[in-house]
C-alpha cells in the first residue's frame, strides 16, 4: 500500500449503492478521532445521528454553517465540505471558530469529491481533497470518474474500486399516474416539485417532498413520511443524488434538464447516473426512467441508457482550484490572490463563487479596496456568509457590508438588530412558499450566532435561532403534509390494492345514494360525490375508496343518459354571481364570455372530469347543442340580426344596424342609430323591417324580444358576457317602472322617462299617435287615454313629449321640428351656414311618413 506523508490514502471509487459512506463510518469509528466532509447538510445531520448511536453524543460533534454541536471532548467530528477542518494554510482563514475545533485527525474522508467539477462549490471539494488528511488513513470517497485527477495530483494513493451491490435497469416511461409504490419523481425546481407532488395527492394520496433547502427537521419529518409507509412516493430535487438513502426503488426523472445558474443545459451522464442510483439500495435491484410527458428531449437515448447501466461514464479531465494561500495585505492582493491561476494542467480556475462575487463588489469602494491585515481577514470571513436566500451578489453584499461595518473594528453585530431580525422572521403563519422563504432567512442568523467573534452572547443567539428554525420547521413540514398528503386515500389505496376491489360490491340507488353492501356511504348528485358525514370514521376511509373505485361505471351511464337527454332534462339556474346549466339541480357547466353575444363559451364542472376524455366532450357537445337550441327558439331575431351584420351579400347600412342591434341585444335609442338611419335607402328599410326591425321615433327594436321569455334570455347572455349577475326582471305585462328598477333589468326593454321607465313599444304607441296627430294637423297630439292606463302623470307626459319632439305652449303642444336658423334659411332660398345637423324628431317623422 502507498502511504502519505500523514497515512495511508486511498480513493474508494465507484457508482452509487457502494457502500462508500458506509466504510467511511466504519473506518472513522475504529479509529481514536476522525472527521468527513459532506457535500450537504441533510447529509452529515444523517450520518451524525448514526455515529451517536454508535459513539454517544458527547464524542461526536455536528459542524456545518448554520449548526454546530461541538461537544467538550468531541473526537468525531461530521460536517459540511466547507466547515470541514484541515491544516491550515499560510494566510487562510478557515470557517468556524479558530481554535473550536482540532485541525489534526486519526481518521479524515471528504465525500463526494467528483464534485470538484461543481462551478459554485467545486474548488472547495478540490482543496479538501488534496488538504484534508487524517495521521493514520485518509479516505476520498467518489465517482469512479475522478480516477485519472487521483492519478495526476495524488499519485501516492491507492484507488480502490467498489462494485455496485444491486442492478440499476431501464424501466421506460411511465405516467404519473401509474408510477409503481416506492418511487421517487426527480425535478429540477421548486415549482414542479409542488406542481407533481399536488397531482401525485389527487392520483395515489399524496407524496413527501424533499429539497435542498429544507431544514434537516422538515427533511427529516417528511422521509419518514416515506420510510413509514404512509405516502408511497417521494417528489424531490436532484439533492437526493447526494447519498440520501431511502427504500426507493424506482427513480422517475420528470426532466433531463436543468438551471446551473448560468443556462438551463441537459444533464450530465454522471449526473443522471447519481439520481438515478437512489434507486435499488444495498442488494435490492432498482429501476429508472422517465415520466410520460410527450416531450422527446425528456427521454433518455441509448447511449445514456447502456452507460447509466453499465455504470460507465466518461472520465473527468480536470476539476475547479482556488489558491488557499492567500495574500491579506490589501483587500486588492487578497482579490488577486484568489484569482491566482492553477499551473497544473489538471486543476481549473473556479468561476467566481459568490463569497468572491460580494468582495469584489465591496471592493469597487476605495476605503474598502485599501484595508488590509485583521481588517481583511474579517471582510472574507463576512464575504463567507452564504446567500442562503439567493438573492444574488448585489443584494447580499448589502447585508455583508452592514454586518462588517459593526465587526470590522472588532466590534459586535447590535442585539437589538440581530433580534429584530430574528423575531420578525419567527413567525409560523403562511403558506410553504412563505416558510420556505422565512427558513432560509433564518438560516443567515443561525450562521452569523456560530460566530462567537461577531456576537457579544452567540451561545444564547444560537439557541434562539435554533428554536425558530425547530418552529419554521415543523410548520413547514405540516404546511407540506397538509398540501401534498391525502392520509385517506393514500391508505385506501394500497388497502384496496392488497384485497381487491370487487371484495367491496359498490351500489347506487335511483335517489342517487351509494352504499357498500349494506351500509350507505354517501350520495351521489349528479357527478359530485359527497361522503355520508354519519359513517363511521374506521369504516369511512375504506369504504370511500371502494366507492369511488367503482362509481366510474355509474358516471358513464349517467353521461350516455345525459346525452340522450330531451331538452326539458337542462335548465338555467344562477350559480351564484355566474349562471349555469344544471341537470335536476347539479349544476353540470358554468357559462363565460363567447365569440359575441349569442354564442357564449360552456366550461364544464370539474365533477366532470371524473368521466372519460370522449364523454366529456359528448357530454359538453351536447351541453352546448341546448344552449344554441334554446337561443334559436327564444332569440331567433337576435340571430338573425347577428347573422346578417356578418353577411357580406347584405348592403352596408342594414349590417350597420344589425351590427350594433345585435351587439346590444336588439334594443337601442333611435338618437345612438340616427347616423346609420339617414343612410338607409327604401331596399335597406325594407330588409330591416323583415329582420322584424322597429324604427321607432325614439327607439330601434324588435318587438318579439320583449317577450318575457326573450327578455330573460337577453338578460342572461349579457349578464353572461359583461361578467356580472343576472338582474331581477320586472313582472310579465309590466309597462311602466318606478325609481327603484334595477337599471340593467330595464335596459332591456324600457327607456328612462324621468325617474321612471316606459316600455319601448308602450313609447313607441305614444310617439306614433304624436306624429299620425302631426300628419294630418290634429289638436292634441297625446293619447292621454293610454297615457293615464300606464300610469303616467303630468310630468311624465311633458318628459316623453319632449323626446317625441313637442313642446308645451299653454293649453296646446308646439312641434318643435328643425332647428330655426335652418328655417329661416329654408324661407330664403339658402343654405344654412353650419351644415345640418340631422334632427332625431325631424327624421323619425319622415320615417313616419314613409
Amino acid at each position: 500500500m502507498s502511504r502519505h506523508a500523514d497515512g495511508l490514502v486511498r480513493a474508494i471509487l465507484g457508482p452509487t449503492n457502494t457502500g462508500k459512506t458506509h466504510l467511511a463510518i466504519e473506518r472513522m469509528c475504529a479509529h481514536s478521532s476522525g472527521v468527513i466532509g459532506f457535500p450537504l447538510r441533510l447529509l452529515a445531520r444523517e450520518v451524525y445521528d448514526r455515529v451517536v448511536a454508535l459513539k454517544g453524543e458527547k464524542q461526536v460533534a455536528l459542524v456545518t454553517g448554520e449548526e454546530r454541536i461541538v461537544p467538550k471532548d468531541a473526537r468525531y467530528v461530521l460536517c459540511t465540505a466547507e466547515s470541514m477542518p484541515v491544516p491550515q494554510a499560510q494566510g487562510e482563514l478557515l470557517p468556524g471558530e479558530p481554535g473550536d475545533l482540532p485541525r489534526h485527525y486519526a481518521f479524515a474522508a471528504i465525500d463526494e469529491a467528483q464534485l470538484g467539477m461543481d462551478p459554485e462549490r467545486g474548488h472547495v471539494f478540490t482543496d479538501r481533497m488534496l488538504r484534508a488528511r487524517g495521521r493514520e488513513e485518509t479516505l476520498i470517497l467518489g465517482s469512479d470518474t475522478l480516477r485519472p485527477i487521483v492519478r495526476e495530483l495524488l499519485p501516492e494513493a491507492e484507488i480502490v474500486s467498489r462494485p455496485r451491490f444491486s442492478t440499476l435497469s431501464y424501466a421506460g416511461s411511465t405516467k404519473l399516474s401509474r408510477l409503481p409504490p416506492r418511487s421517487a419523481i426527480v425535478a429540477f425546481s421548486a415549482e414542479q416539485v409542488y406542481a407533481i407532488a399536488e397531482m401525485l395527492r389527487r392520483f395515489k394520496g399524496g407524496a413527501a417532498v424533499v429539497m435542498g433547502a429544507l431544514s434537516p427537521a422538515t427533511r427529516n419529518a417528511q422521509v419518514d413520511l416515506f420510510q413509514r409507509g404512509e405516502v408511497d412516493y417521494l417528489v424531490a430535487t436532484d439533492a437526493i443524488g447526494m447519498g440520501l438513502n431511502m427504500d426507493v426503488k424506482h427513480v422517475a426523472f420528470a426532466g433531463l434538464s436543468k438551471f446551473d445558474g448560468q443556462r438551463e443545459r441537459r444533464l450530465r451522464i454522471p449526473e443522471m447516473a447519481q439520481i438515478a442510483g437512489r434507486a435499488g439500495r444495498h442488494q435490492t435491484d432498482g429501476t429508472f426512467g422517465t415520466l410520460a410527458v410527450g416531450d422527446k428531449s425528456a427521454e433518455f437515448t441509448d447511449e445514456e441508457i447502456a452507460n447509466i447501466e453499465a455504470h460507465r461514464f466518461r472520465p473527468l479531465e480536470s476539476v475547479y482550484w482556488r489558491n488557499a494561500h492567500l495574500d491579506f495585505r490589501s483587500v486588492a492582493n487578497l482579490i488577486a490572490s484568489l484569482e491566482e491561476k492553477p499551473d497544473d494542467p489538471m486543476l481549473r480556475s473556479a468561476p467566481v463563487a459568490i463569497d468572491l462575487a460580494v468582495l469584489k463588489s465591496l471592493a469597487e469602494d476605495p476605503a474598502i479596496a485599501a484595508m488590509g491585515g485583521q481588517r481583511a481577514r474579517t471582510l472574507w470571513a463576512c464575504c463567507g456568509l452564504p446567500d442562503f436566500r439567493k438573492v444574488g451578489p448585489t443584494h447580499h453584499a448589502r447585508m455583508v457590508r452592514r454586518i462588517f461595518s459593526y465587526i470590522g473594528e472588532g466590534g459586535h453585530i447590535p442585539q437589538d438588530w440581530f433580534a429584530a431580525e430574528v423575531t420578525r422572521l419567527d413567525q409560523v403563519m403562511g403558506d410553504i412558499e412563505v416558510l420556505a422563504d422565512r427558513l432560509a432567512g433564518i438560516r443567515s442568523w443561525a450562521y452569523i450566532a456560530q460566530r462567537s467573534d461577531w456576537l457579544q452572547n452567540p451561545a444564547r443567539w444560537a439557541e434562539r435561532t435554533r428554536e425558530v428554525e425547530a418552529r419554521l420547521s415543523d410548520a413547514l413540514h405540516a404546511g407540506l403534509t397538509q398540501r401534498f398528503v391525502d392520509r385517506r386515500t393514500a391508505i385506501l389505496v394500497r388497502d384496496i390494492g392488497a384485497h381487491g376491489a370487487d371484495a367491496l360490491p359498490v351500489t347506487v340507488a335511483a335517489d342517487g345514494e351509494v352504499s357498500v353492501g349494506p351500509e350507505p356511504i354517501g350520495h351521489l348528485a349528479g357527478f359530485d360525490f359527497k361522503v355520508d358525514p354519519t359513517a363511521h370514521h374506521a369504516d369511512k376511509r375504506l369504504l370511500l375508496a371502494a366507492a369511488e373505485r367503482r362509481l366510474g361505471k355509474e358516471l358513464s351511464r349517467r353521461a350516455r343518459k345525459l346525452i340522450d337527454a330531451p331538452d326539458t332534462a337542462f335548465q338555467l339556474v344562477e350559480d351564484g354571481d355566474r349562471l349555469a346549466i344544471a341537470w335536476e339541480g347539479n349544476i353540470l357547466a358554468r357559462l363565460a364570455p363567447g365569440r359575441s353575444l349569442t354564442e357564449p363559451a360552456v366550461r364544464t364542472v370539474r365533477a366532470l372530469d371524473r368521466l372519460s376524455a370522449p364523454q366529456r366532450s359528448a357530454l359538453r357537445a351536447r351541453l352546448e347543442r341546448w344552449l344554441e337550441t334554446m337561443i334559436e327558439r327564444h332569440l331567433s331575431p337576435l340571430k338573425q340580426l347577428s347573422d346578417a351584420a356578418s353577411d357580406k351579400n347584405v348592403a352596408p347600412g342594414v349590417r350597420a344596424v344589425a351590427a350594433m342591434l345585435a351587439d346590444t341585444g336588439g334594443l337601442l335609442p333611435r338618437k345612438a342609430l340616427s347616423a346609420a338611419i339617414q343612410h338607409l335607402e327604401k331596399a335597406d328599410r325594407t330588409t330591416l323591417h323583415k329582420l322584424r326591425v322597429r324604427l321607432g321615433a325614439l327607439d330601434v327594436f324588435v318587438a318579439t324580444l320583449l317577450k318575457p321569455a326573450a327578455q330573460y334570455w337577453r338578460a342572461a347572455l349579457l349578464a353572461v358576457r359583461d361578467d356580472r349577475a343576472l338582474p331581477t326582471l320586472p313582472r310579465p305585462g309590466t309597462a311602466l317602472l318606478d325609481e327603484t328598477a334595477d337599471p340593467n333589468a330595464a335596459a332591456l326593454a324600457f327607456r328612462p322617462v324621468g325617474k321612471k321607465w316606459l316600455r319601448v313599444d308602450m313609447a313607441d304607441r305614444l310617439a306614433t299617435h304624436a306624429l299620425q296627430v302631426k300628419q294630418r294637423d290634429g289638436d292634441d297630439p297625446v293619447d292621454l287615454a293610454l297615457a293615464t292606463s300606464i300610469g303616467l302623470d303630468a310630468a311624465d307626459i311633458r318628459k316623453l313629449m319632449a323626446e317625441i319632439g313637442y313642446v308645451p305652449q299653454g293649453e296646446t303642444w308646439k312641434w318643435r321640428g328643425a332647428g330655426r336658423r335652418t328655417q329661416q334659411a329654408r324661407k330664403r332660398g339658402k343654405q344654412p351656414r353650419r351644415p345640418h345637423k340631422p334632427n332625431v324628431f325631424t327624421e323619425a317623422f319622415k320615417d313616419f311618413k314613409r
